[in-house]
């Protein structure tokens, strides 16, 4: 039985991947194909190149259409390329009331209103199938001047920066979900600010940046937090890591719910957060800065294993797991 959350790497590779890359059509046109780890694909329609990308929201009850939006429009980002459009599809268990589709609604064009892209369409359906709302997003892009950066695209030798903070995502989602049960933890002002994290989730600017400046490998970090999007990006550039662990940056916010909740935030959903390869690091994380988003070298992308430092320590970086959001408990 699988465990909540993505698919065991070795798993997907087997059923799902594999399958996939052993088709016989390979069409001339496809340029990016899937691969773990790497979020879009791509297609060439003779001017710019339409990326695509699709992801649901299943770890939220709450704010379910625009975090649907944001998390799918992060992926077009880290591409390099530009989001213009999104499809959804929305399933709602019977009983459904009509302020919850209302609700999913009014979110999801909120967060298309702020990345400037138009709702496509989709489709909208009650069904049993489901025991609580689920939203799916298909997001569609285009290159700016036929150039993508994938999730493979990192070199040994190149620093990897992170912006934003560990954990963004489900600290956001955490202190919604479980608001009033939090209030022993924290104070009225650190639940707010820990609520107020959703204003982070967009990584757009940040990859006008890191694209200007000549990144070759850009992530967001999904299920699987911080140190799962920085073992896809060495898994799929064929390279090892060293993860300096204390310069991760967190809120403190984060590390009180986190602690209350008994998980990691380092393996807990971070979208909002990319995790960048690039040369000099340093001079990309304080251009960074100079635009207001938190940033900070937290490791070196190397020819062969992959290993957390801490405390003096080297410990292995293992694959990502079911994400700590599925284990939070008061």
């Amino acid at each position: 039985m699988f465990a909540i959350g993505k698919l065991p790497p070795e798993i997907l590779e087997k059923i799902v991947m594999e399958p996939m890359q052993a088709s016989r059509v390979k069409r001339e046109d496809v340029i990016l194909r899937p691969k773990t780890g790497e979020d879009c694909s791509a297609v060439d329609l003779g001017g710019e190149y339409c990326i695509l990308s699709t992801d649901p929201i299943t770890g939220a009850a709450k704010d379910v259409g625009y975090l649907a939006v944001q998390i799918n429009c992060n992926d077009i980002y880290s591409s390099g390329a530009e989001p213009m459009g999104v499809l959804l599809t929305v399933l709602l268990p019977p009983e459904s009331e009509e302020a919850l589709l209302e609700e999913m609604m009014s979110g999801a064009i909120r967060a298309a209103e702020e990345h400037n892209i138009e709702i496509l369409g989709g489709h909208t359906e009650v069904t049993d199938a489901v025991v609580k709302p689920v939203i799916s997003a298909a997001v569609i892009g285009k290159t700016r001047n036929r150039k993508i950066l994938s999730t493979g695209g990192a070199k040994a030798g190149q620093d990897v920066i992170m912006t934003k903070w560990a954990g963004t995502e489900g600290t956001a989602i955490l202190a919604k979900e479980w608001e009033e049960g939090l209030r022993q933890y924290l104070t009225e002002e650190e639940l707010q600010n820990a609520q107020a994290m959703k204003a982070y989730l967009s990584v757009g600017k940040e990859s006008e940046i890191a694209f200007a400046y000549g990144a070759t490998a850009m992530h967001d970090a999904t299920e699987g937090g911080v140190l799962g999007a920085v073992w896809e990006v060495a898994e799929c550039s064929g390279l090892g890591v060293d993860v300096f662990v204390e310069k991760i940056p967190v809120k403190e916010e984060t590390k009180k719910i986190c602690k209350a909740m008994g998980i990691d935030y380092l393996g807990l959903i971070s979208s909002g957060t990319m995790i960048i390869a690039a040369e000099n690091g340093e001079k990309l994380a304080e251009r960074l800065q100079e635009e207001g988003i938190a940033a900070a070298v937290i490791g070196k992308l190397t020819e062969s294993g992959r290993y957390m430092l801490v405390n003096d320590m080297r410990l292995p970086l293992a694959q990502p797991k079911s994400d700590a959001l599925y284990e939070a408990k008061l």
